[in-house]
């Protein structure tokens, strides 16, 4: 089958993209594993702590990659083995010294390589063994960071990691950061400088608020002694105050029963009194109240008048008409019907006659 020319450039193309992709990835895997490509030869070396050393971690020279960490196991019971490779360009020399250094704050480690100051320059033959004289162990920097603490306090979460970084590094031995850990802690001193008023003014503060609190030492006392009072009261009579939320949650309930059950007659009657007013708000009725109270004290002075005197005071009644028009005032004259039957009101004597001619 012969492929058109489009499609034999296409296929060139996808063939050109595999192969640097595959190389590229190749490339990555490498050196994310810390693969070596040609020739290594390994070392070991003793540590009292090889505490946070894993296998992969890199070996350095001046920074530089140059091996990596093969193994770590414990020698002798209480020591560390640390087996490692270097390039065969790499030569270790008996005076070499190894170190474990932070890689970050995390906690990563590296193993770095230099050369020592003794005079021996014989070089170490693959699978040597590097003693405890010619290794250094990595700082503690649990105690490294608590004793920077208070400093810590005062700065940003940037500025801690930043400063923290570099007074590891520069314990470490890498001088080139020792300006920059000078320049943040003038930078501090500086900050803490131009808040010295103010941290003044705390402290003067703090200051009369605990001296205030000592003079009124037995008033503080009294209240402490009141409050234990109170909560030991509270405490003597839980049982009281729980039956006290039990019976008000019974009226509560008991409440709501009796709204429940009224309800309907409340309903009744609030209809019934909505008819009242509706009756009495009338124009004509409202007349008759109000002709009705201003006559009234007159009728009571009046009648004052001759009750003063004595047997002349005497009533009597023709007739008795209760007339109801409106249904509002039926209950009223259901309520006061047996009262006049019981009462046998007699009306129409011949007084009544007389005052009729």
């Amino acid at each position: 089958m012969k492929l058109d020319k489009e499609s034999l450039s296409a296929l060139l193309k996808l063939l050109v993209f595999l192969v640097v992709t595959g190389a590229a990835t190749a490339l990555l895997a490498m050196t994310m594993s810390n693969i070596q490509l040609g020739g290594s030869r390994e070392y070991k070396a003793l540590f009292t702590d090889a505490t946070g050393v894993t296998k992969g971690d890199d070996v350095r020279i001046a920074g530089v990659s140059v091996g990596s960490v093969k193994k770590v196991e414990v020698k002798d019971r209480d020591k560390a083995e640390v087996t490692f490779s270097v390039r065969d360009q790499t030569t270790l020399t008996k005076s070499t010294n190894v170190l474990i250094r932070f890689r970050n704050l995390v906690g990563q480690r590296y193993i770095a390589l230099s050369q020592g100051t003794g005079d021996d320059q014989t070089a170490l033959r693959p699978g040597s063994t590097i003693g405890l004289d010619n290794t250094t162990e990595a700082l503690d920097l649990n105690a490294l960071l608590n004793g920077f603490k208070p400093v810590f306090q005062a700065l940003s979460p940037d500025d801690t990691n930043k400063l923290s970084f570099e007074i590891v590094q520069t314990l470490q031995g890498e001088g080139g950061n020792v300006e920059n850990l000078l320049a943040r802690t003038a930078s501090l001193t500086r900050t803490l400088a131009d808040r010295d008023e103010l941290i003044g003014d705390v402290v003067t503060n703090l200051s009369q608020t605990l001296d205030t609190i000592g003079s009124r030492d037995r008033q503080l006392t009294d209240t402490i002694d009141t409050l234990q009072q109170f909560v030991t009261g509270l405490k003597d009579d839980r049982n009281a105050i729980l039956d006290s939320i039990d019976g008000i949650s019974d009226l509560s309930t008991e409440t709501s029963n009796l709204l429940v059950e009224g309800r309907p007659d409340l309903t009744a009657d609030v209809k019934q009194l909505d008819r009242l007013t509706g009756t009495l708000s009338k124009p004509k009725n409202l007349k008759t109240i109000e002709t009705s109270t201003q006559l009234l004290p007159i009728k009571l002075q009046k009648l004052g008048n001759l009750a003063s005197n004595g047997s002349l005071f005497n009533f009597y009644a023709c007739s008795l008409n209760i007339d109801v028009d409106e249904p509002a005032f039926e209950p009223l004259r259901k309520l006061l019907q047996p009262l006049l039957d019981a009462l046998k009101l007699k009306t129409g004597a011949e007084r009544c006659q007389e005052s009729a001619k």
